[in-house]
């Protein structure tokens, strides 16, 4: 990220995303693998302590740092994309969400993207807070459908090419790709400013298409788009952003519409390219210089790992899952703790692949023999999913079930007396068993 400024210009930045928003990816899914995101059980959405905990393990940070933006929408992203899962209050992986660790993280990208398009977990409109009477009856319009607007309009930016936010208002207009905010005409006298007379947007004139449509599609750009790194992002603070609201009754006592006001321009990444179907196969664009330069990092042939400097915290994440932590800067792989974190479910494809990154030199033999032998176990017991035991009331009875020849591929025999019947073949099982003569009620 890059900022200047200028006499008395607002501060202005300038954020690429394409590769952070995959370096990002991970640091959040080991949040969640560390039991470190709360998020609540009626909405959904992160609590408070969670988005200061993302924010602290993106790249760069949120976007401003008192206006949560990415540390809010990656949550609901996550649980969107089916890569984590409510529970007890905390998000947990899912098996996509531990297989995601390990995959290459642009394809995870784009199909969060994708879901988040059809997903109707969160009304995006919702967090543009100063319209109020959003939750009455019948008035704001089906979110899906103003999605597929937004990421229609995406698809027809110009990949590498700047745009200005107000251009990209007009040329949606122009294209007909119009995220329509209520229901109804009549609707929009729920809406206001302030007061719910004086200030409704039911009036001539005070529901302009920057206020409503337009700061949909600030929401759904700036705080999903951007941290998925499909958008390269221009943006100044919010406040006094955008003058497009002044002619509201009530305007004098805002400073600003939404956190999102502060966009000025858009840029359309590889990444954006691709998820969005812009382009079929995914070519990144060149990257930045490593957050964690080769070297940082020494593995000694003791199994221990030091850091030779303040480490990320999402990488800390990562080393506090698979090794034994000595101090801030020191850990030690043990064959426990590889296989305690194979048993929660991660890989060691993640670990070996960020050592080898971040040292300087080739992995000791002894710590690649250690992780050889941590996956060699890993595939020697396996579960194979939940199973109905069925007893016999007797050998004979059990041997004759046996000499069936489609129960013996729908049941293991365990012992004289009893089966060993899969969740998904007990319906065949009972029907065969029926056949024989031994109805199973």
């Amino acid at each position: 990220m890059s900022s200047d400024q200028r006499g008395d210009e607002p501060q202005r930045w300038l954020r690429c995303t394409e590769h952070a928003a995959q370096a990002d990816l991970q640091a959040v899914l080991r949040l969640v693998a560390a039991d470190r995101v709360r998020c609540s059980a009626k909405t959904l959405r992160p609590a408070a302590s969670t988005v200061a905990a993302v924010a602290a393990v993106l790249q760069g940070g949120d976007f401003y740092p008192t206006e949560p933006i990415a540390a809010f929408a990656w949550p609901l992203l996550l649980q969107a994309g089916g890569l984590a899962q409510l529970a007890g209050g905390k998000l947990a992986l899912t098996t996509r969400g531990q297989k995601a660790l390990a995959a290459p993280a642009h394809g995870t990208l784009a199909q969060l993207w994708r879901r988040w398009i059809s997903s109707g977990l969160l009304d995006e409109f919702s967090r543009v807070e100063a319209i109020k009477g959003q939750r009455a009856a019948n008035v704001l319009s089906a979110v899906k459908p103003r999605r597929t607007q937004v990421a229609a309009a995406l698809t027809g930016l110009a990949p590498g090419e700047w745009t200005t936010v107000d251009d990209l208002f007009a040329a949606m207009r122009k294209a007909g790709h119009d995220p329509v905010i209520t229901r109804t005409e009549r609707a929009l006298w729920k809406l206001y400013l302030e007061d719910p007379e004086y200030g409704s947007l039911g009036y001539d004139g005070y529901h302009n298409w920057e206020l409503l449509q337009g700061r949909y599609t600030l929401a759904v750009l700036f705080e999903y788009a951007a941290p998925l790194g499909l958008i390269d992002v221009e943006y100044v603070p919010p406040v006094g952003a955008r003058s497009d609201y002044h002619g509201n009754w009530g305007a004098d006592w805002l400073d600003q519409i939404s956190r999102y006001d502060g966009l000025l321009a858009v840029r359309l990444t590889p990444l954006g390219a691709y998820a969005s179907g812009t382009v079929s196969t995914y070519t990144p664009g060149p990257a930045p210089a490593p957050a964690t330069p080769v070297g940082r990092l020494k593995v000694l042939s003791n199994h221990d790992l030091v850091a030779l400097d303040e480490l990320p915290p999402a990488e800390t994440l990562l080393l506090d899952a698979f090794a034994v932590r000595g101090n801030e800067r020191t850990w030690s792989l043990t064959a426990a703790s590889l296989l305690a974190a194979l048993h929660a479910g991660r890989d060691l494809a993640e670990l070996h692949r960020y050592l080898e990154g971040a040292a300087a030199t080739p992995l000791p033999d002894t710590v690649a023999t250690l992780l050889a032998d941590a996956e060699r176990r890993r595939g020697q017991v396996r579960d194979l999913g939940p199973v109905h035991l069925i007893e016999c009331a007797d050998a004979s009875t059990a041997a004759l079930l046996t000499a069936d020849r489609g129960i013996r591929t729908l049941a293991t025999r365990i012992g004289e007396r009893h089966f060993a019947v899969p969740a998904d073949k007990l319906a065949a099982f009972r029907k065969a068993a029926l056949t024989q003569g031994y109805p199973l009620p």
